[in-house]
C-alpha cells in the first residue's frame, strides 16, 4: 500500500468499483475480490495514479486496524536538523537572513540598486517569481503524468488512445475529450477528471 495517498479510486476492469478514502475503498475491494472478481482490480492513488496495494486478509476489521496501523506510521515525521546536520528542537525554527555571496556584471547590479527597496529586495523579488512560475509548470508535469499513467494501465488498448495522449501534452482539452469519447463511462470521466487538472481547468 502506497500510505502516502490520501483518496484512492478502484476499477475492476473498466468498472469503478469505489472511490474516496483509503478504508472505504479497500472495504469495497475487499468485497470484490470475496465474491469472485471478473475483471483485474487495480486500484490509483488520485493525486499520482500510482498503484494503491491493500492487504486483505482477515476479516474487514482486521484490514482496516492495518490501513489505522500504516497510516499512523506514515504520520511520524523525523525531527528537524539544522543546516549543518546537528539536530534542532522540537518548536518553531529560528527565522532570518542567510548571508551568501551573489556574483553579477556591473550592469546587473546597477540595475538592482536601481529598483525600489535596493538590490535585496528587487533579488528576492526576481527569485519568487521565477519559483512561482516553476512551481506551475512542476504541477502541470506531475497532472500529466497522473493522466498519462492512468490512461496506460487502463486505456492503453481503447480506441483513440494514441490521439488522447497527444492532446493530453498539447494541452488540448478539446481534441482530448473527442479522442475518449468512445471509452467506457467510468475510465473516460476518471480520465477526463486528471486531464482537467493538466488543463488547468480545476
Amino acid at each position: 500500500m502506497n500510505p502516502q495517498a490520501n483518496t484512492c479510486t478502484a476499477f475492476e476492469g473498466v468498472r469503478r468499483i469505489a472511490s474516496g478514502a483509503l478504508k472505504d475503498v479497500a472495504l469495497a475491494v475487499k468485497q470484490v475480490i470475496e465474491r469472485g472478481e471478473q475483471a483485474p482490480v487495480l486500484v490509483f492513488d488520485d493525486a499520482t495514479s500510482q498503484p494503491v496495494e491493500f492487504d486483505l486478509r482477515g476479516t474487514a476489521d482486521e484490514v482496516l486496524e492495518r490501513l489505522l496501523h500504516e497510516d499512523k506510521g506514515a504520520e511520524e515525521e523525523p525531527v528537524e536538523s539544522a543546516v549543518d546536520g546537528t539536530p534542532r528542537g522540537r518548536g518553531r525554527p529560528k527565522l532570518g537572513v542567510v548571508a551568501r555571496e551573489v556574483t553579477l556584471l556591473p550592469r546587473h547590479w546597477d540595475w538592482l540598486n536601481s529598483q525600489s527597496g535596493g538590490a535585496s529586495v528587487a533579488l528576492r523579488k526576481l527569485v519568487e517569481a521565477a519559483r512561482l512560475a516553476g512551481d506551475d509548470k512542476d504541477r502541470t508535469r506531475h497532472a500529466q503524468e497522473a493522466a498519462y499513467r492512468f490512461m496506460t494501465a487502463l486505456a492503453g488498448n481503447l480506441p483513440g488512445y494514441e490521439e488522447a495522449t497527444r492532446a493530453l501534452y498539447a494541452a488540448d482539452p478539446a481534441r482530448f475529450d473527442a479522442s475518449i469519447a468512445q471509452w467506457p463511462i467510468d475510465v473516460r470521466e476518471h480520465a477526463a477528471r486528471l486531464a482537467a487538472r493538466a488543463f488547468g481547468s480545476v
